[in-house]
């Protein structure tokens, strides 16, 4: 029996397996680096050992820090969680040389599926259907389109879609880079590129006495950069007859390997009805909720007990309903996916009915990393939380996870929540007609749209100037019961600037004993303020408008969408003004490359510096065409964000 179980992991999975093991009466070890040691995981269990440093490479990519923390704690198990150390055979192999269990497949099934290229062979030999390897320095015109991909690892990292020769020698160089930052592996290959086709995966869960589970399929084709953001089960494309051919080729994978405990077999598959082998997952993946839900099962607790040698049933539960799960990211979708870093101010999920569990009946689900407050850096996966609904039918469970989505309090960061109430509520997507072309077809100018129009954004605006006066108002040592901005003789209107999401709002506003008289909203009446909340009457509707004051910002929140606005001074600091021409670094981060030289002639969109973040390389691209006039970074060096990277003066000749 396993007593003790140090989790080699940070974030919502760290989370996840953490209430496992509480429903099985084990006792935890968490692990933090320094930028995690207030994070929910370290509170959440019975001992934490830190990992100095912040980098994942001097923390939870540190076999010997791990296994020295589970030493000193007593822990005689390590489940991986996902990502990490979680695929690595050697760490495998090392936690169960030191004597503990390891809560995962055998270290050689790890290491028969860690390369991409040896696993397509072994499939190929077990009549597993598999794409062609092709060899980047062999790949010819013919070959084209085409996938770069890492051979080891996974997560989007390490791959390039090429379509022209011209673009081979970048996109193999950008995947090695990536591949040896993400994996310590620069090994790349490549293989056809399936165009509008879908991504399906099974789910298998295997003991060591022979018995494998096929838990159905789950479907994860719409991906941004290659990972994915939103995933169901079961697939809207995939019937009876396909699934049960699925579920076989996945479990000769399985057995092909001599594979136990929870994995996932991903499957490409074609408008025709062809699938394609892609690879073996030897881990819990981030989207095993939806499989839970719908099975009705627990896959940590089923990890932890066949890792104790327990039996399998011989059949695994029957599907019950839809389940769909989307990945709250901390980026900005209409920016190229620019990932975001810094304070949470809030993140409350109201609509929620539980956390890290199957509702006991058809609901919602949040498996999430973060809390109000937390601080989100760079280094690390800029996903947030996970939020599942399940419902009887797909339409319903759409319905149900966008109310979730647009009932969330998400303060302080950028994140991807629009984007995906919008993907929830688009007549494709609730068709089912989605593959990995979906975010192209439709279109980032349609799906990235904030949920907040213009007429939104305005009279929010009203509210939050409204919360303001009245928080003025609270304030005041004399007249404090006044409504705010209230006025006994008409005279000049209340003025207040934001600075909104499509630039500023200048917000004008009479409130007198004829009432709101407002410019701005024209029509609109006050019905009650206060510094927290606002309710209007606008357009013949009553609106509430919960305001929160964080971070120099000003959110409001209502039925019409989130807005975010910062207040305007009426006298600007000349010291804050940036020169014309700056080119500004989106985020902090890393220096990868420096793509041009001072004197040099650039073009308007070139890319002049790339940078690393949250695993990522972003490039950073001259917002000019002219000439460098400044050049203030070199390779290597750490940036944050606003930093002025270079200086682009005049047109070139």
């Amino acid at each position: 029996m396993i007593n003790r179980v140090l989790v080699a992991n940070r974030g919502e999975i760290a989370r996840r397996v953490l209430r496992a093991c509480r429903d099985l009466g084990v006792g935890t070890v968490a692990v933090h680096s320094d930028p995690d040691a207030g994070a929910p995981h370290v509170r959440e269990a019975d001992v934490a050992g830190r990992l100095p440093g912040a980098s994942p490479a001097e923390t939870y990519l540190s076999v010997e820090r791990l296994l020295a923390v589970a030493e000193r704690a007593g822990a005689d198990a390590v489940h991986p969680g996902y990502g990490f150390l979680s695929e690595n055979a050697d760490f495998a192999r090392a936690v169960v040389g030191a004597g503990l269990t390891w809560i995962g497949p055998p270290p050689e099934a790890i290491a028969a599926m860690g390369s991409k290229i040896e696993a397509k062979k072994l499939m190929a030999a077990a009549d597993v259907p598999v794409l062609p390897e092709l060899d980047p320095a062999r790949v010819g015109g013919a070959d084209l389109p085409l996938l770069v991909k890492a051979s080891a690892g996974g997560g989007g990292r390490g791959m390039r879609v090429v379509r022209t020769p011209e673009d081979l020698p970048d996109a193999v160089a950008g995947a090695r880079r990536e591949a040896e930052s993400a994996f310590g592996d620069p090994t790349v290959f490549c293989e056809p590129l399936l165009e509008d086709a879908r991504h399906i995966e099974v789910q298998i869960l295997a003991d060591a006495h022979g018995t494998v589970w096929t838990l159905g399929e789950r479907e994860c084709s719409i991906q941004r950069r290659h990972q994915k953001i939103i995933e169901e089960a079961p697939s809207p494309a995939v019937g009876p007859e396909l699934r049960a051919r699925l579920c076989g080729a996945a479990a000769s994978a399985a057995r092909a390997i001599g594979y136990v405990g929870a994995g996932t077999v991903e499957f490409m598959l074609a408008r025709d009805g062809r699938f394609f082998f892609l690879e073996v997952n030897t881990r819990l993946q981030v989207e095993h909720p939806v499989t839970e839900c719908v099975y009705g099962v627990d896959l940590v607790r089923l990890q932890i007990e066949v890792a104790e040698g327990a039996r399998l049933p011989q059949a695994p539960p029957e599907p019950r309903g839809h389940a769909i799960e989307v990945r709250l990211y901390a980026e900005d979708p209409a920016q190229d996916w620019r990932p975001a870093s810094g304070t949470l101010h809030t993140f409350e999920v109201p609509g929620a009915d539980v956390e890290f569990a199957v509702p006991a009946a058809h609901g919602v689900r949040l498996d999430s990393g973060v809390e109000s407050g937390a601080e989100v850096g760079v280094h690390y996966d800029p996903m947030l939380a996970k939020v599942i609904a399940w419902a009887p039918s797909r339409a319903a469970a759409a319905r149900r996870l966008a109310a979730a989505l647009r009932g969330a309090r998400i303060h302080g960061l950028t994140t991807n929540r629009d984007l995906l109430v919008r993907i929830l509520e688009e007549p494709a997507f609730l068709d089912g007609a989605t593959d990995t072309g979906y975010l192209d077809r439709v279109g980032l100018g349609t799906l990235a749209a904030p949920l907040a129009d213009e007429a939104a954004v305005r009279v929010c605006a009203l509210a939050a100037a409204l919360a303001q006066a009245a928080a003025d108002r609270a304030g005041a040592a004399v007249l404090g019961g006044l409504p705010p901005g209230w006025r006994n003789v008409r005279s000049q209107p209340q003025r207040r600037t934001f600075q909104g999401p499509g630039g500023p709002v200048d917000v004008d506003y009479r409130l007198d004993r004829n009432g709101l008289d407002s410019e701005l909203c024209p029509g609109t009446s006050l019905l009650s303020a206060s510094p927290e909340r606002v309710v209007l009457d606008h357009d013949g509707l009553r609106e509430t408008f919960t305001v929160t004051a964080a971070g120099g910002a000003v959110h409001v929140d209502s039925r019409l969408g989130p807005v975010t606005l910062v207040a305007v001074p009426r006298f600007a600091d000349p010291s804050g003004r940036i020169a014309p021409g700056s080119l500004l670094a989106p985020m902090p981060g890393t220096v990868v490359r420096v793509e041009t030289a001072p004197g040099a002639d650039v073009a308007e969109g070139q890319t002049l510096v790339v940078l690393e973040a949250m695993k990522m390389e972003h490039r950073v691209a001259a917002p000019s065409a002219g000439s460098v006039a400044e050049l203030n970074v070199t390779a290597g060096q750490q940036v944050e964000s606003g930093a002025v990277l270079a200086v682009i003066e005049g047109t070139p000749e």
